[in-house]
């Protein structure tokens, strides 16, 4: 079988703990445990940060918003590290971000689940959507997909600007095996045709801010499933990972709000239960841009170190309710 080899992060030790958080539990994995089922008699919301960089309100908004969720009902709350990506995430980021959040007063249960540790789990969720002839492998590096575009005079349009054109989908067997022996790098895509047609019936879910949603994967086409670079992706962690743990409500950021088209068509490929979703506003700085690592917005541990209280960030997280 074809597969992206998955590297190996080192695990993160002395993980922070709070006497106010429940006792351990086993570890859940696919070896010992079964997929657990939403209980929505009692409420499970969890915040599932990457430890590329330090917290900025943005994030402490939407962790206090899944943590508020889960607190007024009687509910539980879970923090999840998604560090599969080797080249950005570092430990340090990791146990500031537990230690920040500890200090805005917010508890979750212990042990925390890290992506990092689970990549046989993940590796086995891809075997079986390889098997089934839902993935297949690409080749085109970000210049050829755009040079091919332009030649073709365009692509169709999905949210984030054209779709893949499909290319490495139309390769001959093999072509592909004689590519794949030569040591040409590559990543696995959703066929989506396919994967639609083995899930003939309408996929919903339910928004807390926008009411029913009728998913429509092919708003995202043809999406990378397993990156050459980290051996899996979000999409398919996150996804599994939810339902493994049995959170019933993804409290998350509205630009998140189009992967769901995804992430319940993938729900329903892996015969995995459907959470309630609520995708909350998203905090913006003077200019109206959307707070980001990637512009370097005020970190949580900037402001603590400038002396600004809890209560202080707390109240200015209300406002924004």
């Amino acid at each position: 079988m074809i597969f992206v080899e998955i590297p190996v992060l080192n695990k993160v030790s002395g993980e922070l703990r709070d006497p106010a958080c429940v006792p351990d539990r086993a570890d859940l994995s696919l070896r010992d445990e079964p997929i657990v089922q939403p209980n929505f008699g009692t409420l499970v919301t969890r915040f599932a940060p990457s430890p590329t960089g330090f917290l900025h309100l943005g994030h402490a908004y939407s962790a206090w918003m899944a943590w508020r969720l889960a607190v007024q009902s009687g509910g539980r709350f879970l923090l999840r590290i998604e560090d599969i990506d080797v080249t950005r995430c570092r430990p340090e980021y990791d146990a500031a971000l537990q230690d920040d959040l500890a200090w805005l007063g917010l508890r979750w249960e212990q042990p925390v689940r890290r992506q990092s540790e689970h990549l046989p789990e993940y590796r086995s969720v891809v075997e079986g959507l390889w098997s089934r002839g839902l993935l297949y492998p690409c080749f085109c590096s970000r210049a050829e997909i755009q040079r091919e575009i332009e030649a073709a005079g365009g692509a169709p349009h999905g949210i984030d600007g054209p779709l893949y054109p499909g290319t490495c989908r139309r390769l001959s067997a093999d072509e592909v095996n004689a590519r794949v022996q030569r040591g040409d790098p590559y990543a696995l895509r959703l066929n989506l045709e396919r994967a639609l047609e083995s899930v003939p019936v309408e996929l919903c879910w339910m928004d807390l801010q926008r009411g029913d949603q009728r998913a429509q994967p092919e708003v995202l086409g043809d999406v990378v499933l397993v990156r050459r670079d980290i051996g899996c992706s979000y999409h398919l962690c996150v996804v599994w990972d939810d339902a493994l743990q049995g959170v019933t409500h993804v409290s998350r950021g509205e630009d998140l709000f189009e992967a769901t088209h995804l992430h319940r068509l993938l729900q329903a490929l892996l015969n995995l239960p459907v959470p309630v979703y609520s995708h909350h506003g998203l905090l913006k700085d003077a200019a109206g841009k959307r707070l980001a690592k990637r512009d370097r917005a005020e970190s949580l541990r900037g402001l603590r170190e400038q002396g600004m209280c809890r209560e202080n960030i707390l109240a200015r997280l209300r406002l924004h309710e």
